[in-house]
């Protein structure tokens, strides 16, 4: 009894060192690809095959169909991503998640003693590099040993039990293939982690221990169920989500659902499958069970992939559209499993924090103008609406640089804060344009028609700056920076102009003296709009890691 219970606890301790090798792998590679994986995503479009292949390319880099499917519930969520597109990359998800079987079943080559090295190497080079890049790479290659440290303590496990007479009668008096799916479904909800699942099994096969009779179907029906199993981490993730974020996991169910039916039936009414073909292909019993996984994942996709339009209708049809005021952001909890992804999505929630701040100033500009205070509740409403944004970026920034991010990515969480409060800035400036209104009709003042066509002209020149900063802000196109820094100037020039204006206005007896310190201080204060819209657009002169790394050779 003690030597299967040590059986056990080494078992459980080579899962846990299995996942928590493939865990620092996916990160390390996550964070080495994070650019190249947010170019890959900006890249979907509407055509299947390509998003089928966006879905395996970052599936088979972060090394989780769930973490995909989860972010691609979340995309969804966020209005950035629709259902056709979400649905063909929940495909490829499915197709890139066999990578991880893949490599456990190169253990049949007998290359793990080796392989395991890398763990030593990876450590002792993550210690002595001092690069970041470098850094991380040595780190993915320690996960990868990791890896496989993990599957040969399984190994070593399987091969006590194997020697039990009682659990390898057991094992083979399974064939029920309805019993055998379920249990594929049940632990793998569980666990939530169709690859842990997957990699038990390899490791069982390969030490010999057999569900079911030899040569039947019994451990395939199993992966069935492993394969129905991991949709309960997206139905999870789509609980509070929009209806089409339900949507989205729900079509990944059906996916994943009919696609096993579909196979069940075949393996059920072909009973020798096993023998005739993966046995006859593939000699180890782990590599039939890799492949088979695999061959599977591209069956189902080749099969539905034409009918991916009926899927979304059928989701539609399923999960109604609700009704609801709340408004739709750009990002999402979902987001923060990939932070690269997630500071993406930031980027854009922050122009919509910075439009909503130059059309609360557009609206104030408007009221000074008209003489009109009438309308500062509603101005006041955006204003608090960009507040709350403030406060919900800023906490969704906070967990993001709670993550293991790259440094290129710590440089734009950074930008993001600095950005946020320039921005927050012109919200404020726009209360104080309220406060001018007021006090203006208050000591009933009057302004001429000159000086509303300099103000609604100084505006122009300012939402120009604006709308250039965010493009560069957004896309990293430095070479809109000259553009912006001549509007800044013209923005100064107009503030002395108008300023000059009125001093002329003062002598010449057509302005009442009473004007000037609320016109002054009003021209002034869009005068530092146009410096908060150009420090945000001068955040980018940072130096990159490229750059550092450069200076340092």
């Amino acid at each position: 009894m003690n030597e299967y219970l040590s059986a056990v606890i080494f078992l459980l301790a080579g899962l846990g060192a299995f996942l928590v090798g493939f865990r620092i792998l996916s990160e390390s590679v996550a964070k080495l690809a994070n650019q190249k994986l947010k170019r890959l995503l900006n890249k979907v479009t509407n055509n299947k095959v390509v998003g089928v292949g966006i879905g395996a390319l970052i599936t088979c880099v972060i090394q989780s169909s769930s973490v995909t499917t989860v972010m691609v519930v979340g995309f969804v969520n966020a209005g950035v991503m629709n259902l056709f597109q979400a649905a063909t990359i929940i495909m490829g998800a499915n197709i890139g998640t066999t990578i991880t079987a893949q490599i456990v079943a190169l253990q049949a080559f007998h290359i793990t003693t080796y392989a395991m090295l890398l763990t030593a190497i990876g450590i002792f080079g993550e210690l002595i590099a001092k690069r970041e890049k470098a850094k991380t790479m040595f780190y993915a290659m320690a996960g990868l040993g990791l890896v496989f440290i993990g599957l040969s303590i399984m190994s070593n496990s399987m091969s006590i039990f194997r020697s039990s007479p009682v659990i390898t009668n057991v094992l083979t008096s399974i064939n029920n293939p309805f019993l055998l799916v379920l249990v594929g479904i049940v632990v793998t909800g569980i666990i939530q982690s169709s690859s842990a699942v997957t990699t038990i099994l390899i490791s069982m096969v390969g030490a010999g221990l057999l569900i079911g009779q030899g040569g039947s179907n019994a451990v395939l029906f199993v992966i069935l169920g492993t394969n129905i199993g991991t949709c309960v981490t997206a139905l999870l993730s789509s609980i509070g989500a929009t209806a089409n974020g339900k949507r989205a996991a729900f079509i990944h169910l059906m996916f994943n659902v009919f696609g096993s039916v579909v196979v069940f039936i075949i393996l059920v009414a072909w009973p020798t499958f096993t023998n005739d073909t993966l046995s006859r292909w593939f000699v180890h019993p782990g590599t039939q069970l890799a492949m088979f996984h695999t061959f599977f994942n591209v069956f189902c996709t080749l099969l539905f992939l034409p009918f991916t339009a009926l899927f979304v209708k059928a989701s539609r049809f399923v999960i109604h559209d609700r009704k609801t005021s709340q408004p739709v952001t750009f990002f999402d909890e979902r987001l923060l499993k990939t932070p690269a992804f997630a500071i993406s999505q930031l980027t854009k929630e922050l122009g919509r924090l910075g439009t909503l701040a130059m059309e609360s100033l557009k609206d104030a500009i408007r009221a000074f103008n008209d003489q009109d205070i009438l309308v500062a509740e509603e101005i006041r409403k955006k204003i608090l609406a960009v507040e709350q944004l403030d406060r919900e970026i800023t906490g969704y920034l906070i967990k993001v640089s709670a993550s293991d991010v790259a440094f290129e990515d710590e440089q734009m969480v950074s930008r993001l804060h600095h950005a946020l409060g320039d921005f927050i800035r012109i919200a404020e400036i726009s209360d104080n344009v309220l406060k001018y209104t007021r006090k203006s009709i208050e000591m009933h003042l009057e302004f001429s028609q000159a000086v509303q066509i300099d103000l609604n002209e100084m505006y122009q020149l300012l939402a120009n700056e604006f709308r250039l900063t965010i493009d560069l802000f957004m896309n990293k196109n430095l070479s809109l920076l000259p553009e912006i820094e001549k509007i800044e100037d013209q923005v100064d020039i107009k503030r002395n102009q108008m300023l000059d204006d009125h001093v002329k206005r003062l002598n010449e007896g057509t302005c009442s003296p009473n004007n000037s310190a609320v016109y002054i201080n009003f021209v002034s204060n869009l005068e530092r709009v146009g410096d908060h819209i150009n420090y945000v657009a001068h955040s980018y002169q940072e130096k990159s890691i490229e750059q550092i790394d450069l200076e340092a050779e």
